[in-house]
């Protein structure tokens, strides 16, 4: 699938991209999870990659000294800034794969369920250009699913590089065969063994987070 396609999948799924958040099953991890976070970036300035509708922006946007929230499809990020309101969070519309580097570096970052959608290939390539943007002791965590059976959609295919696919349908009849991994606590740690020596792994019924220290 090439990038074309996944901004016009991701923007014609954005009037209905919130309603995976109300699956009747997955409430009680999100309460956990919109309590959690908020307490590790206190006071800190956050990139967010791939921020989306904004839903994470929303908990993430009252505690933080700045956000600046970042999504490839305007489509989404006009539902964002309804959401939160502008003089608390700076959204643009960006490459997560070509992020900005400033002189005053963030001492946090955020992605919500936009690793599973990195291909295995390309994850070194992404990791080294967001830890790019960051202060050496920044904060970075990682939030995306489990796949669970009876509540994920199912897996399509893999390719021969070991990524895994979904094909989702949206409520206007289309389907899009969407990239979509699933990686294990051990994978995960080994993205970021060479960058940080205080890394975290953190385990929901659907959810899981890998949180680490930029060394």
């Amino acid at each position: 699938m090439s990038s074309d396609e996944i901004h016009h999948y991701y923007s014609a799924r954005a009037p209905e991209y919130d309603l995976v958040y109300s699956k009747p099953e997955r409430q009680a991890d999100l309460r956990v999870i919109e309590h959690w976070l908020p307490s590790l970036f206190a006071g800190q300035s956050i990139i967010e990659v791939a921020c989306g509708t904004g839903y994470w922006t929303q908990f993430l946007a009252p505690v933080a000294s700045e956000v600046v929230a970042i999504d490839a499809s305007p489509e989404t990020l006009v539902i964002a800034k309804e959401r939160v309101p502008a003089n608390s969070v700076q959204f643009a519309v960006g490459d997560a794969y070509d992020l900005p580097i400033r002189a005053q570096k963030f001492s946090g970052a955020f992605a919500g369920f936009w690793l599973s959608h990195v291909p295995r290939q390309s994850i070194a390539t992404f990791l080294q250009g967001l830890h790019a943007t960051l202060n050496p002791g920044a904060r970075v965590v990682f939030l995306d699913n489990r796949f669970v059976v009876g509540s994920s959609t199912p897996i399509s295919e893999p390719d021969q590089s070991g990524n895994t696919y979904q094909l989702r349908r949206l409520q206007d009849g289309s389907t899009h065969s969407i990239l979509k991994n699933f990686p294990s606590e051990s994978e995960l740690r080994a993205m970021v063994e060479n960058s940080s020596s205080q890394v975290n792994f953190h385990c929901w019924q659907y959810y899981w987070a890998l949180e680490y220290v930029l060394s």
